[in-house]
């Protein structure tokens, strides 16, 4: 399974930014899915998660009514609505899958990563 993430780029506080990530090769093997960020000298962090069914969704408290997960089964591909961006949105943003169903939020719990996309947030 191969993740490709993109849609990162250059925004200014306040703005959006939309990010895509989609499942290639044995992507029937993957269910749930979620987007993490790293800051500069910052540990991996959890943003948002979503299941199978993309019913359920999970949100880091920093980012609570500002991002908005979803995904298209059909596509293979699941998306980060970044709204009402701040400088400390600036990280590099990886998505990830799992081999179940089931909503999960904790680094360990996925499978697959993708290689990351650069979001920069300017003041």
């Amino acid at each position: 399974v191969q993740l490709q993430a993109s849609g990162g780029g250059l925004a200014q506080a306040g703005g959006s930014v939309r990010l895509s990530c989609a499942a290639s090769g044995r992507s029937s093997r993957i269910y749930a899915m979620g987007w993490f960020r790293q800051a500069p000298g910052k540990e991996r962090e959890s943003v948002a998660a979503i299941d199978w069914t993309g019913d359920n969704t999970y949100y880091a408290d920093i980012v609570k009514g500002r991002f908005t997960i979803s995904r298209d089964n059909a596509k293979n591909t699941v998306y980060l609505q970044m709204n009402s961006l701040k400088p400390e949105d600036t990280a590099v943003y990886y998505c990830a899958a799992r081999r179940d169903y089931g909503l999960a939020y904790r680094i360990y719990e996925y499978d697959y990563w993708g290689q990351g996309t650069l979001v920069t947030v300017s003041s």
